[in-house]
């Protein structure tokens, strides 16, 4: 159990990342988290009420938004023991489609953001803590995904970077790696119900495990790095069904 103790979600009222967050609560600790749409804040600040759990708007793309972060981190919390970095943005363009907007959007939060929001909020974590990424199950690849899957593939590479840099203090960096999770979006902005229900069925159809993840089965992995791999840093932990290890490699067509 983690009682008392106090973490960081970023991304956290929806998805993954609210469910990282349920599970921390569950377990008795305290929680900041973020996110930057008004509705799921608010969804978050209900289903939360009555909580140790401070639901605060900010936005990852803005440097602005990072420091006050930071500077209301320490108010409420002080000493953190694990910064969750979930937050991201996905969204479909094909190389003909692609724009320098989309593009810049998708690093600028994904990426950037997340660099930035650890630089601020590191010094802020106890020695002996952690940091959890959430990355993605980036083996296999996805069309219409470039700028997204490169925006994660950076992260992945400056968590392995940070996992160095953080030795000194002994702050365990590590990444969780989700693949086909059942959410509400499916990680990606703009899905019609048409377009969740076939990432659903593309899902079950590919991972080798036959289903879908769930948004529970990554916070606990999430939860597992944070604070019981405790001889484990600089790795990408896998949460996808075997789906990027080739495990289903010449099931599919035998299914």
């Amino acid at each position: 159990m983690n009682a008392g103790k106090k973490a960081v979600v970023t991304g956290g009222t929806h998805g993954m990342g609210l469910a990282i967050v349920q599970a921390l609560l569950a377990e008795g600790a305290e929680v900041v988290l973020t996110g930057r749409n008004e509705h799921t804040l608010e969804q978050a600040r209900v289903r939360l009420s009555g909580r140790p759990a401070h639901v605060v708007r900010s936005d990852a793309a803005s440097a602005a938004d990072i420091a006050a972060l930071g500077d209301l981190v320490e108010q409420r919390l002080g000493r953190v023991d694990a910064l969750f970095v979930n937050h991201g943005t996905a969204e479909f363009q094909t190389l003909e489609a692609a724009t320098e907007e989309s593009f810049d959007r998708q690093f600028t939060v994904n990426t950037k953001g997340a660099f930035f929001s650890v630089q601020r909020l590191a010094p802020l974590l106890r020695e002996g803590g952690s940091i959890v990424f959430t990355t993605v199950a980036n083996d296999v690849v996805f069309p219409g995904l470039s700028a997204y899957s490169g925006s994660k593939e950076a992260l992945r590479a400056i968590a392995q970077v940070l996992a160095a840099e953080l030795l000194p203090r002994r702050i365990r960096v590590n990444s969780v790696a989700p693949g086909f999770i059942e959410t509400p979006t499916m990680g990606v902005a703009g899905l019609t119900e048409q377009q969740r229900a076939e990432f659903l069925e593309q899902g079950s159809r590919s991972t080798p495990l036959r289903r879908n993840g769930t948004v529970e089965e990554v916070a606990k992995a999430a939860l597992f790095l944070a604070f019981d791999a405790t001889f484990t840093t600089g790795i990408e932990f896998p949460v996808d069904g075997g789906w990027g290890q080739g495990l289903g490699a010449g099931t599919e067509a035998a299914a």
